[in-house]
């Protein structure tokens, strides 16, 4: 107390008023640390009756600082108070933001991404996690990007078109459906709209309360499968996403992997990256039947010698290879931000053995694989020979992943392997050196699979 006494008495002054500065510089930083978070989850403010009850210890906090400025006997003791009161409301936030994370949640919330490409089996193997109960499943949601978003092929496009379809992804696996509503046409009104894309493919959006009792004189293009729902409430299938304990998702385009590690980071998301490929041979044969127009000019030439093949498209048929099998390497050579989040599938082995496959899979995504998913799979897979349409996912898949060796002209099948070499290798996929050994059922086209393909 002599020392104090000695102090002059502006000094003193100077020193209580540094001591209280200190105290709402804390709280200042709090307060800015807090808009910043709530900025990067802009989510919570579309789930913002789990934050009612933040005001409330706000206020309370607000009003132990708002309690009479104490003398300078006791500045100690109202510092402690604030810093107990800041305590508190730090616990709070770190409680919701956890929440709103799914990291609250004592079992972990998984996010599994399928990447693929078109006719490489992609749907069939989607619904072993749409079938899952605990699970939010969305089945092609960027099918609206690029419908609304046009990006030319190459360059600083393909760039821009990947980081797009990354942004939006990253928004729909933290549950913001709102992200769509920029993309879907006609533009939603209310939150409502009935051309949700194949909306019947993900049951999460076809279910109670998404599903809501349907509309007179409401046009629904994209309609649920088995019930007559409403159109899509984005609002309630946001809160259902939210309410299940994982995410999935499937899409056919994002190609290259190396622009998905923002996401593999963010630690907001646990993802599992599952690649699934397919004989590019296969992909061309069934592409060639269920977008039949693009692939007039192929036929022509297979067919009638007519129509030379034009060389950009064979080019795009060597970048669709080349794509896959860069981010199929990348994969494969388990860089620190892709260890234990990245697997290879071959549809191959999943239609030769599905439920080992899907047990396979699930296990990689640290899922439970439930007696729905396997009777699904059960059901699904032994379907009768003439019952598997083009874009059915009820295969007779023991029988059906072969079929294209019979419906391939040998010199189509020997463009693909020319250009394609380099991944057919990387995927185990011999090549045939002749017509009879193409059509030769008892040749195999199929190496083992490679354990190291799970990563």
């Amino acid at each position: 107390m002599e020392i104090r006494c000695a102090l002059p008495q502006d000094f003193r002054e100077l020193l209580h008023c540094l001591k209280m500065r200190s105290k709402y510089a804390v709280l200042l930083v709090f307060v800015i640390g807090l808009v910043i978070i709530e900025k990067e989850n802009n989510f919570i403010s579309r789930v913002s009756d789990k934050l009612k009850q933040s005001p409330q210890v706000l206020a309370e906090a607000n009003g132990t600082e708002a309690s009479p400025a104490p003398s300078e006997n006791g500045s100690l003791a109202s510092l402690r108070e604030l810093d107990a009161a800041f305590s508190q409301m730090r616990s709070h936030l770190h409680n919701v933001t956890l929440q709103l994370a799914g990291e609250g949640d004592p079992r972990p919330r998984r996010h599994v991404l399928l990447m693929a490409t078109t006719r490489t089996g992609s749907s069939f193997v989607g619904e072993f996690f749409n079938q899952q109960g605990s699970i939010f499943y969305l089945f092609e949601p960027l099918w609206h990007i690029e419908r609304t978003v046009t990006f030319e092929p190459g360059g600083a496009n393909a760039v821009g078109s990947a980081l797009v379809y990354r942004d939006v992804l990253k928004q729909l696996l933290l549950c913001d459906l709102y992200i769509l509503e920029s993309f879907i046409l006609p533009a939603p009104e209310g939150h409502l709209t009935p051309f949700m894309f194949r909306r019947g493919s993900s049951r999460s959006l076809c279910e109670e309360p998404v599903c809501t009792p349907s509309a007179k004189k409401v046009f629904e293009k994209y309609h649920c499968k088995n019930r007559r729902c409403g159109p899509l409430n984005i609002t309630l299938a946001a809160e259902a996403c939210w309410r299940k304990q994982h995410v999935a998702l499937k899409t056919v385009r994002i190609r290259q992997l190396e622009f998905l590690q923002p996401l593999v980071e963010d630690p907001r998301l646990d993802v599992r990256i599952i690649q699934l490929v397919r004989d590019p041979r296969a992909v061309l044969a069934s592409r060639m039947v269920a977008f039949s127009g693009k692939y007039e000019t192929w036929k022509k030439w297979a067919s009638e010698g007519e129509a030379p093949l034009r060389e950009e498209e064979v080019q795009r048929l060597r970048g669709n290879c080349e794509s896959i099998r860069l981010s199929a390497e990348l994969g494969l050579r388990r860089p620190g931000w892709l260890r234990g989040r990245y697997m290879l599938v071959r549809y191959e082995d999943v239609a030769r053995a599905p439920l080992q496959k899907a047990e396979e899979m699930y296990r990689f995504a640290g899922l439970p694989l439930t007696p729905q998913v396997e009777e699904w799979i059960s059901k699904n897979t032994q379907a009768p020979r003439d019952g598997s349409g083009v874009y059915s996912t009820r295969k007779n898949s023991s029988e059906q992943f072969e079929k294209w060796r019979f419906s391939i002209p040998f010199k189509l099948a020997q463009v693909v392997q020319d250009v394609c070499a380099p991944a057919m290798r990387l995927f185990g996929y011999k090549l045939a050196s002749s017509p009879a050994a193409l059509a030769n059922r008892s040749f195999s086209l199929l190496e083992e699979a490679q354990p190291s393909w799970v990563t």
